[in-house]
């Protein structure tokens, strides 16, 4: 791990609040642009992430404002998640559910298809988002989506272990819900249900994929919102560049040491803890 300076350290996090700042700006314009494009007759406003800029020299030499910087970053961490959770709950609770927009751009079969190919392609591939938001896509979608890749590699999976990978995102729930989802995902053609032993075996009984005239239409009109949040959470929640080691003759190098650990690790949490840590350091130290 590198080691650093205190003043060392404090340039590498101007560099981080720069890359950020053009980030949140560059997101934030292209979120809305979508949104304005395609939901904005369902919501017209969406929670968005604060913009912000940095000044280079007042960030390096005046605490206070260092300080103003840190937290208003760390709010914006939370404007992310908060803008993914409007995406998905403006899809779930108006255009998916049953639109007359969603029936005039999609056949009756592809509107099906696309309930369940959205949250795999969000949910399926957030992990950390999806330990933390149960409520804006219903159920049934959601654990299909987690569950998806596993079925189809593994060529079938029992009830128990659906429940147990669903308890890694935070979704424990009994296994008479959980029987009840999976019928519902039974009923709506994307599994089958067969029986080894006294155990019951859920297989895919057809891939979530959409018709070649739904996926020119959904790339047409949802492809851009729907990967957003994907391309925004990588970006964003990154900021393994301060993963460092702060050098002896520092203030209290052992507690921003600690704090500077989760740097390494990517995601909302993450990068939450570190921003909230160095904003209560900044000001002990003052």
């Amino acid at each position: 791990m590198t080691e650093l300076s205190e003043q060392e350290f404090l340039m590498k996090l101007y560099e981080v609040t720069r890359k950020l700042s053009g980030i949140s700006k560059t997101q934030s314009y292209r979120f809305k642009k979508e949104w304005d494009d395609f939901l904005k007759e369902y919501n017209p406003n969406p929670h968005l992430i604060r913009q912000f800029s940095v000044e280079k020299e007042k960030f390096l030499e005046d605490i206070s404002y260092r300080i103003q910087i840190l937290d208003t970053i760390r709010l914006s961490f939370d404007d992310g998640f908060h803008s993914i959770k409007s995406l998905l709950s403006t899809l779930y609770n108006h255009y998916l559910n049953d639109s007359p927009k969603l029936r005039k751009e999609f056949s009756d079969i592809d509107q099906l298809q696309l309930k369940y190919f959205i949250a795999k392609e969000i949910l399926g591939n957030l992990f950390q988002y999806n330990q933390l938001d149960h409520e804006s896509v219903p159920l049934k979608y959601n654990i299909l989506a987690r569950e998806y890749l596993m079925i189809k590699l593994q060529k079938g999976r029992s009830e128990k272990d659906i429940k147990t990978n669903l308890k890694k995102i935070n979704l424990d729930i009994t296994m008479t819900e959980l029987r009840k989802y999976l019928k519902n995902i039974i009923d709506d053609g994307f599994l089958n249900k067969t029986k080894k032993g006294k155990d019951s075996i859920y297989k895919l009984a057809k891939e979530i994929e959409l018709s070649d005239d739904g996926k020119k239409k959904f790339n047409q009109l949802l492809r851009p919102l729907v990967d957003w949040p994907t391309l925004f959470w990588r970006s964003y929640y990154n900021i393994r560049e301060i993963n460092v080691t702060i050098k002896e003759g520092a203030k209290n190098p052992e507690s921003l040491n600690k704090i500077l650990l989760k740097a390494a690790t990517q995601g909302y949490l993450a990068c939450h803890y570190v921003f909230e840590n160095l904003k209560k350091y900044y000001e002990e130290n003052q």
